[in-house]
């Protein structure tokens, strides 16, 4: 499945951002990056294409070029460009690559990732701090840009930002991320909801329905990624607190409705797609039993169309006029790997299974896999997004394959020397973030600055153990992120490492409307002028 997507999209589509199966070429949608192949990347690693990952690497060092006239999303640019480098940065090593002095504090692929970042910082210098939605990479944030902006828009920075902020040792990243998720908790309602879409100058709210689907999803999903990943009790605090207000209003039946924010009263009792995330996101905070019955309820309706439609009337149980599209989207596999790795109930396979055979038999054409623009009749689009490589497959793969590196239990870790001592990498615990990238949380420990006099102490510590092959030296805890400077500058240590198994020693899509628009969001989701 994966590599008759990808061989074609080589074939057929590259260096544009996608394929377009129906008629065997490609098209940019996001900015012009070559989008599949980042987004592709990791997976190649996943499935154990060292070869293939060392390659594109290289063509993506020598093709991609961010300073360009081009007018990019910000929150798609950040998931897609920014993390997918982040996850092959800090892979490179275990994909056989020959790291730079200093990785994973350096390497051309951060710089690459934070060269993208960087583009992206225009839209964040708001009154309130949340950032606009499209950026332009060469001029900034066109005068004539919206301010309007949804609210996964300005929440879902937290965990590629505070992974840059920690890799290179600028602040920046993270603090204008926090700055963002902050200011969507300010403006909560006061029943502790949050709208859709939230007008970035003013904070007044445009679009006043609250759920946890489209456009407001993954900031719920980087309050507790970002938590895990920064070990954030306030992060995490937030979630807790939203939680309670989405049971409170949005669930009804294990089904999650939209409502209006500020009364709770039901505006949409409609199930989106995106919104399969969330029994995967409640395995992460330990709540198994609602998630699975969320999941079956879902599950269901997987079952009546062989894919899940982008709306589902619930009362109706049927598809949303102009809403029964399945683009592929991975949210409800992703769920099933989260919970089965935490129930290994047989039922998540048999989604998996299903997942397979309905995507082959419907989806399958000549040069790749097709949007179904329609599930009741299987009509195809003439498109493949590139979430198909990054995550719907990655994820089926991670699900029947309990052995992968990324399910590491921690048994088996690198070792590495950095600038800044001693560094534990490929541990496990990898986060995902929400274009499925794994980021590996114990490399933003890995960079931190100390003090010129500690690094003399550790050396001469380091030195005196050495003598003593029967015992090892472990540092001491790294100051906290932010004391110091850029690691660039640092050239007098080996990122050479050692491979090492606890076992034998002693011992953590979405995408936001591009057009303007000044009225509501209305009936279903879809946003209609004030002129129509």
């Amino acid at each position: 499945m994966f590599y008759h997507a990808y061989e074609h999209y080589l074939e057929s589509a590259f260096p544009y951002d996608e394929l377009r199966p129906l008629t065997c070429d490609g098209q940019d949608t996001w900015g012009s990056f070559s989008l599949t192949l980042i987004d592709a990347l990791d997976t190649l690693l996943i499935l154990g294409n060292v070869s293939e990952f060392q390659r594109v690497v290289t063509v993506l060092q020598e093709g991609v070029d961010f300073d360009i006239d081009v007018n990019a999303s910000v929150f798609e640019t950040n998931i897609r460009v920014v993390g997918g480098l982040l996850s092959a940065h800090l892979l490179s090593k275990k994909a056989g690559i020959e790291v730079e002095v200093g990785w994973p504090c350096s390497g051309p692929l951060l710089r690459m990732a934070e060269e993208a970042a960087r583009k992206l910082l225009p839209a964040f210098q708001t009154p309130t701090g949340m950032p606009y939605g499209t950026v332009n990479l060469l001029h900034g944030v066109n005068p004539g840009e919206t301010p309007v902006t949804c609210t996964a828009g300005i929440g879902t920075f937290i965990v590629e930002f505070a992974t840059l902020s920690h890799l290179t040792g600028d602040p920046v990243f993270e603090d204008v991320a926090r700055k963002a998720l902050k200011a969507l908790w300010k403006n909560r309602s006061d029943i502790g909801l949050v709208g859709n879409h939230i007008d970035v100058v003013t904070a007044k709210w445009v679009a006043q329905d609250a759920g946890i689907g489209a456009g407001v999803d993954s900031y719920f999903e980087y309050l507790v990624k970002g938590a895990i990943l920064l070990q954030d009790k306030e992060l995490m605090s937030m979630f807790l607190e939203y939680n309670k207000a989405i049971k409170n209003y949005t669930k009804f039946d294990d089904w999650y409705l939209w409502v209006q924010m500020y009364k709770g009263t039901v505006s949409m009792p409609v199930f989106q797609s995106l919104e399969a995330y969330w029994p995967g996101l409640q395995s992460l905070i330990g709540d198994v039993d609602n998630a699975m019955r969320t999941f079956l309820n879902y599950y269901t309706v997987w079952k009546q169309f062989g894919g899940l439609p982008e709306f589902y009337n619930i009362p109706q149980g049927y598809t949303v006029d102009k809403r029964e599209g399945y683009p592929l989207r991975p949210e409800l596999i992703e769920s099933a790997m989260y919970l089965y790795r935490a129930t290994r109930d047989p039922t998540l396979l048999e989604l998996g299974r299903d997942a397979v055979e309905s995507i082959e038999k419907i989806s399958k054409v000549d040069c790749g896999f097709a949007t179904i623009k329609d599930l009741r009749d299987h009509r195809l689009d003439n498109r493949m997004e590139s979430f198909f490589l990054a995550e719907t497959v990655k994820y089926l793969y991670l699900l029947f394959d309990p052995d992968n590196f990324i399910h590491n239990d921690g048994s088996d870790f690198d070792v590495v020397i950095t600038p800044y001592g001693e560094c534990v990498l490929n541990a496990g615990g990898y986060i995902f973030n929400t274009e499925a990238h794994p980021i590996d949380p114990a490399a933003l420990h890995c960079c931190r600055k100390r003090k010129e006099e500690q690094w003399e102490v550790e050396d001469l510590v380091r030195e005196f153990y050495s003598l003593k092959k029967n015992k090892k030296f472990t540092l001491k805890q790294a100051s906290e992120h932010g004391e110091g400077e850029s690691t660039k500058d640092a050239t007098d240590a080996s990122s050479s490492g050692e491979k090492r198994n606890s076992k034998k020693s002693s011992h953590s899509l979405l995408s936001c409307p591009s057009q303007s628009f000044n009225s509501k969001l209305a009936v279903l989701g879809q946003v209609f002028l004030d002129n129509t």
